[in-house]
């Protein structure tokens, strides 16, 4: 029976059954004595696939999010601690859990206390005070979006796709809760204990979901992901930024950037040998996508250099100024009739001289209400390159009302 018990696949068709009979109603309890030697060492990877495999036999995923701390309940007391020498100061799981902390901390030092003597006396300062440290806790939407934007991403790379997609649900109902109890607190109608009630559950899912990261989601990355994609999601950390702390130490500082420099050295070669890409700091094209992703825009593009030639103009299926090929080369003072190529002039010139970097106008043309916009191009030294000219019929825009939140038939 041990052996049977042990079995890779046989452990997987039980795990599997057990995440069936939750969804079908078992109790936890239930289920976690009915399985527990079957759960004993059960690692968050094999759950992870698991789940996986049952979203490609048709479960749905909302179904997992619905049920993810039942999952996450049963599977408490059996999930592996995996240690990896790589979880040092620095190291983006590292911070990860380091914010884990701080959140904690900021729940039950700074939240709790002021949620306690909310529930007592709904004055209009511990209205305020409350309001104060939900506002703070917001900051955990940093943290979700490093982890839904860096670490997706490369999970997904290894066909990683529900528990990302589950976790994500579930990152967004947390939001939902944080801005509903915003929102009732900012417009405060003596409802304290619905409040009440309110942020105990998101703080609930909060803990859950710490548990669910530190548990099954950062064990299962540290096994999946290399030092490289590590260093990648270290490099664009700062880009989203950081939950209440800040990392307390660079991590491989020297080794990331000697790692960067090689990594980008490569992706050049490859698109390079690549016929037909231009590549870019962010990414890379063809020169039929490009051409086709900017003629898609519903807005008028225009560029002029630095000597006041005209480079480059989209050609989207609704232009509100006709451009024609013969424009390709020609001084921007000549393309305007007399009466308005001073003003061209002066934002030309303003542009070059870094007094300005954009400019706007505005105008009615029958129904439509045109934006022109134009903006200074500079490179990373700040440079001046050219000017851009973007125009764009914003009557669709301001005529919008109210929300829209589905699909359109």
């Amino acid at each position: 029976m041990s052996e049977l018990i042990n079995n890779r696949e046989h452990r997987k068709k039980i795990v599997k059954d057990v995440i069936r009979q939750l969804h079908e109603g078992a109790s936890v309890d239930d289920v976690k004595d009915k399985f527990a030697k079957v759960l004993k060492g059960v690692s968050p990877t094999e759950i992870t696939v698991i789940e996986g495999e049952l979203v490609k036999e048709g479960l749905p995923v909302e179904e997992i999010q619905r049920l993810c701390n039942v999952h996450a309940e049963v599977f408490k007391g059996s999930l592996d601690e995996i240690h990896h020498p790589d979880q040092i100061p620095g190291h983006p799981v590292y911070t990860f859990k380091q914010e884990n902390r701080a959140i904690e901390r900021h729940i039950e030092e700074d939240l709790n206390p002021y949620l306690e003597k909310f529930k007592e006396d709904d004055s209009k300062e511990n209205i305020e005070n409350l309001l104060s440290s939900i506002n703070l806790l917001w900051d955990l939407d940093k943290h979700y979006s490093r982890k839904e934007n860096l670490v997706f991403p490369y999970l997904e790379k290894y066909n990683i796709t529900a528990p990302p997609q589950v976790m994500w649900g579930v990152d967004d109902e947390i939001r939902a809760m944080l801005k509903d109890i915003k929102l009732s607190l900012v417009n405060y109608k003596g409802n304290k204990d619905e409040i009440v009630e309110k942020v105990n559950k998101a703080v609930n899912e909060i803990n859950e979901m710490i548990f669910k990261e530190e548990k099954i989601l950062f064990p299962m990355a540290l096994d999946t992901l290399t030092e490289d994609e590590w260093i990648s999601i270290y490099d664009d950390s700062d880009e989203i930024g950081f939950c209440l702390i800040e990392p307390e130490s660079e991590w491989r500082k020297k080794r990331a950037e000697a790692k960067k420099e090689v990594v980008e050295e490569v992706e050049e070669k490859e698109v390079e040998a690549s016929e037909g890409y231009i590549k870019f700091e962010t990414g890379y094209f063809t020169k039929e996508e490009l051409e086709s992703m900017l003629n898609s825009m519903p807005v008028d593009i225009t560029f002029v250099d630095k000597n006041d030639n005209v480079k480059y103009f989209s050609q989207g299926k609704e232009r509100i100024f006709a451009r024609t090929r013969a424009v390709i080369g020609r001084t921007v003072h000549n393309c305007h009739p007399p009466a308005s190529v001073h003003v061209v002039e002066k934002i030309v010139e303003d542009f070059k001289s870094g007094k300005k970097d954009h400019e706007d106008f505005w105008i009615k043309m029958g129904d439509k209400y045109v934006l022109i916009r134009y903006f200074a191009v500079r490179n990373k030294d700040g440079q001046y390159l050219g000017t851009l000219e973007f125009t764009q019929d914003i009557a669709p825009i301001q005529a919008l009302e109210g929300e829209k939140r589905l699909l359109s038939d």
